[in-house]
């Protein structure tokens, strides 16, 4: 989990207890990205609500909050684990050890508190969460 992604969590926490922060992440020239999502669904009024409370971080961010849609990202263990059995594409930060590719597309089929493990179509791949570049759930067969 990356710093910016902790300070979020822990800010939300007071604000919106009920909010899990599925992905924070800063792309391009000062825009940061919270994906959300919460028992109750995410509402409009929620990433309003989320977007006010991480006020203080407007000074240095365009700020951006949604729900995660079908491809949600898998940031944490936690997230992993819930959704084993499911598809998901999971990008390292450097080629996959045995492997000339940096993506591993395939069936989640193990998550410990380490590293996720992947069925892919050429065989099942272990990654250490320490290399996972970003990683979300994928549509399809």
């Amino acid at each position: 989990m990356s710093a910016i992604q902790a300070d979020i969590e822990a800010r939300l926490a007071k604000a919106e207890p009920d909010v899990e922060v599925l992905l924070a992440e800063v792309v391009g020239a000062g825009t940061l990205r919270v994906f959300i999502d919460d028992p109750n669904g995410v509402s409009l009024a929620l990433c309003e609500r989320v977007t006010h409370a991480l006020a203080p971080l407007r000074e240095t961010y365009t700020i951006e909050v949604s729900s995660p849609g079908s491809e949600r990202p898998l940031s944490k263990p936690a997230h992993f684990r819930r959704y084993l059995g499911r598809r998901a594409r999971v990008r390292t930060r450097a080629p996959l050890h045995g492997l000339d590719r940096s993506s591993v597309t395939g069936e989640l089929v193990g998550a410990s508190d380490d590293e996720v493990t992947v069925a892919a179509p050429d065989g099942v791949v272990a990654i250490a969460y320490t290399d996972i570049k970003r990683s979300n759930l994928v549509e399809g067969v």
